[in-house]
């Protein structure tokens, strides 16, 4: 047993949200945040982490091919993280979130949603469960215990 996880998929107008099951098998998509500024988002976040009881904290990384000194989006959600990790004790851990927000296109599309709506929280659980799937294979490292 891991401990239940947060996934996050960062984006510049949203913040998707999906937290895994303490035995770290399943994710499960859990909202979507409308980005208002890095403070209150992030309050938000270790208030949903806290009820959520996780031990660790999943964030997805776009995988970007740049030339060197070129500042990419990963570069950004880095830089985000750097921030977040100054307001939590929770260790946050990359994760590569290719395609995610193909996959989450087809689950929303399964689900019946709207095509208009948001599906950063989809994109956040498939983020998670790649990253479980990974762990349970042994082919992820598993977050440090805090």
């Amino acid at each position: 047993m891991i401990g239940r996880l947060l996934g996050i998929d960062h984006g510049l107008a949203r913040i998707g949200v999906a937290v895994s099951d303490a035995l770290g098998i399943t994710a499960t998509e859990l909202q979507v945040i409308n980005r208002k500024s890095k403070a209150e988002d992030f309050a938000l976040l270790n208030k949903i982490a806290t009820d959520e009881s996780v031990v660790a904290i999943i964030v997805g990384i776009p995988h970007n091919e740049a030339p060197e000194g070129v500042h990419t989006q990963a570069d950004t959600v880095r830089l985000w993280i750097e921030r977040f990790q100054q307001t939590t004790s929770l260790p946050i851990m990359e994760w590569d979130e290719q395609l995610s927000s193909e996959d989450a296109k087809e689950i929303a599309k399964r689900h019946g949603r709207d095509v208009r709506d948001a599906i950063d929280d989809l994109a956040a659980r498939v983020i998670l469960q790649s990253y479980l799937n990974a762990l349970n294979d042994g082919l992820a490292t598993p977050p440090p215990r805090t």
